[in-house]
C-alpha cells in the first residue's frame, strides 16, 4: 500500500503549524506580565533612536557604552522631572483638599446675579448650593464620594504607584538592550515579517513609526503644553494648587477635547465663588491660548504627519484606552493607522487592475476616482 506524498507534507505541515501555535501561546503565558513594559520601552528607543545616534558617534565607542551612556540621559530626563514634581505635588494636594474642606464648610452659598440669571444652568446652580446650604455634611459626603469615584477611575487607568514604578524601572532596563541591539533586532523582525507580508511590510512599518511620533508630539505634548500653560493661568488666578490642577491638566488633556471639563470647572468655581476677575481673566485665557493648542495644534500635527483624519485618531486613543490602558494611547493610533495603509493599499490595487486591462470604466490619466486616496510614491 503506497502512501501519497502530498498527504504526508500536508500532515506534517498541520503537525507543525499546531506546535507553532502552541509555542506562541506558552510563550505568551511566559512573557504576558512583561509586555506592556517591552511595548514603552520600544516606543522610549524609537522616539529617542537619532539622540542615541549622536551620542554613539560622539563616544566612538562600542555599542554597550553608547547604549549604558543613553540610558544613563534618559533615566534622568524622565527620573528628576518626576521627583521634582512630586516634591511640588507633596505640598499642594494637603493644601488643596483643606481649601476644599473650609470652603465645604463655609456658607451660605449665593450666586452672583449675572449667572443666577442664566437660564437652565443659573436655576441647577441655585438648587445644588440650596441643598449645600441645608445639610453641609452631604456636601462633604458628596466631595469625598466624587473624590474617591475619580481617583478609583484614575487608577484603573494608570495603575497603582508602585506597580507603575516597577514597570518604568523595567522599560528603562529593557531599553537598554534595545539600544545595543535594536538595529539588529530591526533587520531580524523586517526578515521575519517580510516572508509573510513581501514588500509591502515596509509601508506598515513606515505607517506605525509615522503614526508613534505623531501621537507623541501631537498628544503627549501638546497635552504636556496644555497643562504648563494652564499652570500658569491658574497660579495667575489665585488657584491653589496650581502645579496639582496643571498637572490634572495635563493628564486629562491626553484625551483630545479633555482639558476644557478641568479648566471649565475651574472657571465656573470661581464665578460662583464670586471672584469674577479671576473667573473671567482664566476663562478668556483657557479659551483663548490653551484650547488654542487643542482645536489647531494638535489636529494639524496629527493630520500633516499621517494624512489619517483626526477623528479617526480620536476613536483610536479611546479605544486603546479603555482596551489595553495607558499604553492603549499609542497601540490604538497605531493599530488603525497599519489598517489605513492595508486600506490604502488595496485601493491602489483595485484601481490598478483597471489600467492593466487597457480599457475600464472610470480608468483615466489621474488612476481612476480612488486616486485622492492613494499614498504619494517618492
Amino acid at each position: 500500500m503506497s502512501i501519497d506524498p502530498s498527504a504526508t507534507i500536508l500532515t506534517r505541515r498541520i503537525i507543525l503549524t499546531m506546535l507553532l501555535g502552541a509555542l506562541v501561546l506558552l510563550s505568551y503565558a511566559v512573557l504576558r506580565i512583561f509586555l506592556a513594559p517591552i511595548a514603552w520601552a520600544t516606543i522610549l528607543a524609537f522616539l529617542t533612536w537619532p539622540v542615541y545616534r549622536r551620542v554613539q558617534g560622539l563616544l566612538r565607542g562600542g555599542d554597550t557604552l553608547s547604549a549604558l551612556v543613553m540610558t544613563a540621559l534618559l533615566i534622568a530626563a524622565v527620573i528628576v522631572p518626576v521627583l521634582w514634581l512630586l516634591v511640588l505635588l507633596r505640598g499642594e494636594v494637603a493644601g488643596a483638599y483643606g481649601a476644599v474642606v473650609r470652603l465645604a464648610g463655609r456658607g451660605p452659598y449665593a450666586l452672583p446675579d449675572w449667572l443666577a440669571q442664566v437660564p437652565w444652568l443659573g436655576d441647577w446652580l441655585r438648587h445644588i448650593l440650596e441643598s449645600w446650604d441645608r445639610d453641609p455634611a452631604a456636601l462633604r459626603g458628596q466631595i469625598g464620594g466624587w473624590m474617591e469615584v475619580r481617583t478609583g477611575e484614575i487608577l484603573n487607568i494608570l495603575g497603582d504607584v508602585g506597580r507603575n514604578a516597577g514597570k518604568l524601572a523595567l522599560a528603562l532596563f529593557t531599553v537598554f538592550f534595545l539600544y545595543r541591539d535594536g538595529e539588529s533586532l530591526v533587520r531580524q523582525a523586517r526578515r521575519v515579517l517580510r516572508r509573510f507580508l513581501g514588500k509591502r511590510v515596509e509601508g506598515y512599518i513606515a505607517a506605525a513609526g509615522a503614526m508613534t511620533k505623531a501621537v507623541v508630539w501631537g498628544l503627549v505634548a501638546t497635552a504636556l503644553a496644555q497643562g504648563a500653560l494652564a499652570g500658569l493661568g491658574y497660579w495667575w488666578a489665585g488657584v491653589n494648587a496650581p502645579v496639582l490642577l496643571g498637572a490634572l491638566t495635563a493628564l486629562v488633556a491626553m484625551l483630545p477635547f479633555g482639558a476644557p471639563f478641568v479648566w471649565g470647572a475651574i472657571c465656573l468655581w470661581l464665578l460662583v465663588s464670586g471672584d469674577l476677575t479671576a473667573g473671567v481673566g482664566l476663562l478668556v485665557w483657557c479659551a483663548l491660548v490653551v484650547s488654542w493648542v487643542d482645536n489647531l495644534i494638535r489636529p494639524l500635527v496629527i493630520s500633516s504627519a499621517t494624512r489619517i483624519p483626526f477623528l479617526l485618531v480620536l476613536f483610536g486613543v479611546l479605544g486603546g484606552l479603555a482596551a489595553f490602558g495607558l499604553i492603549g494611547l499609542f497601540l490604538g493610533p497605531v493599530i488603525l493607522a497599519v489598517l489605513v495603509a492595508v486600506w490604502r493599499e488595496w485601493l491602489e490595487e483595485a484601481g490598478a487592475e483597471p489600467a492593466s486591462g487597457g480599457t475600464a470604466s472610470g480608468g483615466t490619466a489621474s488612476g481612476g476616482p480612488d486616486a485622492a486616496f492613494r499614498p504619494s510614491r517618492r
